[in-house]
């Protein structure tokens, strides 16, 4: 066979059927008509095969051939599977979080459909290429052919594009995230964009921030000093809570504390790997992503005041946050009931917090503690392994990882499981915090990194787009509780909060509010995004 007609052909199969994602997302926008639609699926399948075939003819060498076309359908396949599987696009974000996916989430991801779409997509097709014998050519007549073929292409694709046009454009505009259905440049795309990050700024040098942090006049006399938990939840909808007017009692145990639960929270990213940098940083969403350098965050601004500071990681890691602080991963241990299967449960945090934090320095310990919990929390899409038998309230539950084949409601049943042991987490430090009140004034503040898709409008899991993600992905709980000598201390009420709880409010205040919590001056601080700073002063 000879090379063109490989090309053609692996261009026409991963324009077609590869890209079954984009012609059922183009099948169910409402204002095309079925003719509509019909016409704009030819103009981008012939868009995507041109666009194809001319990457591909680039490497149309004798020993490169055959293991391009192989990376395209593997590429392709998995692309496709989780396209159509959970709903997502493939973007900068999404491609930034599958390289920083660990062991366990790619565990929980496998199961035979992924295994029977990478078999019909790439293999079978790949086993037929390599059993294919590809005519030779010299090397002078290899090079025409490819040059052919990149022209051939780039002209039949401006042609295309000139003839759809209108057709491809409205679509484009009115509906963005199309864009990132193209199956598989926008994962190449979207790998490039990551590669060319470092360009954009230098990654490997952090500059300092707040370096002028010092502590504020509470310091001064106090009898006890402060301790905060800053609970940072993962994968929490904020609708999903009872806190905020969620029928189901998804919230048994804070229900019964004195806390202040905002139910107007948005979070800075769609992602643990966008939103954790962003929320913790001095930036805020509209600038982070532009940012000229890279800077410390908010436990280093902490630790320059000269508070003793601690990151516990349940999670797969703090996304650069934590990395010039003391820190600890949980996720590994071996504590009976706790952890089991390769995972832990979040409540393992807990377990033997007190020596990590008598084993920090003294001199910080006594003027105040800082300590982060980074929860595995809601995270999917296996929601029931993040729930322990006893607090699995709501039942049947879903416990597959192929979200679309599972009940609705025994979905939903599956998550809000997840929250009620997350409650169940938060209960639990309540009341570790108040067995530190002798000799502490101790506080907590929950908020989560993003929301969360289940199935409606057939998306699921998180990491759309932010200009395009719906709500339930971007709406999170901020929940805080504050005991009666850190209000002294701090004279924030839970009362005055209280007041207060439809305020809108954003990741862009968390960075400004726990400096406002914990007294410290400096001049990155910002009392307009300190969403404590009205009760502090009334």
């Amino acid at each position: 066979m000879r090379p063109l007609w490989v090309v053609v052909l692996a261009s026409l199969w991963i324009a077609t059927v590869c890209n079954v994602a984009l012609w059922r997302a183009l099948a169910r926008l409402p204002e095309l008509s079925t003719g509509q639609a019909a016409t704009v699926s030819v103009g981008l399948g012939l868009v995507i095969a041109l666009a194809t075939a001319g990457l591909i003819s680039l490497l149309a060498w004798r020993w490169t051939l055959k293991p391009v076309i192989t990376l395209f359908c593997v590429s392709a396949a998995f692309g496709a599977y989780f396209m159509m599987a959970y709903g997502v696009v493939i973007d900068k974000t999404m491609m930034v979080n599958t390289l920083q996916t660990d062991l366990r989430e790619t565990r929980d991801l496998l199961n035979w459909r992924l295994a029977a779409t990478v078999l019909v997509l790439a293999v079978l097709p790949c086993v037929v290429l390599w059993r294919q014998h590809i005519r030779l050519q010299s090397t002078t007549r290899q090079v025409l052919s490819n040059v052919a073929g990149l022209l051939a292409s780039s002209a039949l694709l401006v042609l295309v594009l000139l003839l759809f046009f209108q057709s491809i454009a409205s679509v484009m505009r009115n509906h963005p995230q199309v864009r990132y259905l193209i199956n598989p440049l926008n994962s190449f795309y979207a790998l490039g964009s990551v590669a060319a990050s470092p360009f954009e700024r230098n990654e490997s040098v952090v500059l300092p921030l707040g370096e002028d942090a010092k502590l504020g006049a509470s310091y001064a006399s106090q009898p006890k000093p402060p301790l905060l938990l800053l609970v940072l939840g993962e994968t929490g909808r904020s609708g999903n809570f009872a806190l905020n007017g969620y029928a189901r009692p998804t919230n048994p145990e804070l229900a019964r504390e004195n806390v202040a639960s905002q139910r107007n929270a948005w979070s800075c990213g769609t992602s643990t790997a966008a939103s954790v940098p962003c929320m913790f940083s001095h930036f805020g969403r509209a600038h982070y992503d532009s940012r000229p350098d890279n800077r410390e965050g908010l436990m280093d601004v902490l630790q320059h005041a000269g508070l003793a500071v601690l990151w516990l990681d349940n999670q797969s890691g703090c996304k650069g946050v934590c990395d010039r602080i003391p820190n600890a991963d949980t996720s590994q241990l071996k504590v009976p009931g706790l952890c089991d299967g390769g995972e832990c449960f979040d409540e393992v945090m807990l377990h033997g917090l007190d020596e990590r934090i008598a084993a920090l320095p003294a001199e910080k310990r006594a003027r105040g503690v800082v300590v982060v919990m980074h929860q595995m929390g809601s995270h999917g899409p296996a929601y029931s392994k993040r729930s322990p038998a006893a607090f699995k309230k709501f039942l049947p539950e879903c416990t597959s990882n192929s979200l679309q084949s599972c009940d609705q409601q025994e979905l939903v049943n599956a998550y809000d499981n997840s929250i009620v042991y997350t409650d169940h987490l938060l209960g639990a430090s309540i009341a570790w915090l108040k067995a530190q009140q002798a000799h502490s004034a101790p506080a907590m503040l929950y908020l989560a990194d993003h929301g969360e898709s289940l199935g409606e409008n057939n998306l699921y899991l998180h990491g759309m787009p932010y200009s395009v993600a719906p709500d339930v992905q971007k709406h999170v709980p901020w929940i805080t509780w504050l005991s009666p000598d850190f209000e002294q201390r701090s004279r924030i009420t839970t009362a005055c909060l209280k007041q207060q709880l439809d305020a809108p409010i954003s990741h862009d205040n968390y960075f400004h509010s726990v400096l406002g919590l914990m007294n410290v001056q400096t001049s990155v601080y910002q009392p307009a995004l300190d969403m404590y700073a009205h009760c502090a002063a009334s």
